[in-house]
């Protein structure tokens, strides 16, 4: 008996401890507060989106402008194809920057080597670019940036310049073919 009286007088002590200072009620109402959400979050059966479906690789090939245009993300598969400095990457993995709505969706089947250079997502040209109007640090730049999309996402081609063929790629090529114009203006 006297063991219950004894943690009987211990609980009510901490009770008035509590409510004696607003800070003590102000922090058990945090706790309070928290274990609900600990509580709240694991019951939470929130649906699962399903996994966007892996689109096929696409084979490697040059493109005009024209053709880039049409990867911008609104046809049928969706596929987002951005040229950085003559190579064309397919950065459909990057859509909900590079597609319909994202912050760089001006980028989506253009060439936007001019854009990352200058900073400007509104600088995706409607033709072609060659580029040798920019500075040596805006080409710094966008050598920087094609090295990321290297990294990143996957070559599938280069962007044509008016009246040049395309090249034969084997199925075997994983690089950019090399001596694209990258030669700034004043060097």
């Amino acid at each position: 008996m006297a063991e219950s009286t004894l943690s009987a007088g211990i609980l009510t002590n901490i009770f008035f401890q509590i409510v004696q200072s607003p800070l003590n009620i102000a922090l058990v109402g945090i706790i309070v507060f928290l274990v609900y959400n600990i509580f709240k979050s694991r019951n939470n059966n929130t649906p699962v989106r399903p996994p966007v479906p892996e689109l096929p690789k696409l084979k490697k090939r040059d493109f005009t402008v024209e053709e880039l245009k049409k990867y911008d993300g609104t046809q049928e598969d969706g596929r987002v194809l951005v040229a950085v400095n003559g190579n064309v990457y397919d950065v459909t993995r990057g859509k909900r920057f590079y597609g319909p709505g994202g912050p760089y969706a001006a980028f989506g089947g253009r060439d936007a080597s001019r854009g990352l250079a200058t900073f400007n997502v509104t600088a995706a040209g409607e033709g072609y670019d060659d580029l040798s109007d920019l500075s040596t640090m805006e080409m710094d730049s966008v050598r920087e940036w094609e090295s990321q999309f290297k990294e990143k996402y996957e070559f599938v081609g280069r962007l044509l310049k008016p009246g040049e063929q395309p090249t034969n790629y084997s199925d075997e090529e994983d690089e950019p073919p090399t001596g694209t114009s990258d030669k700034p203006k004043d060097e």
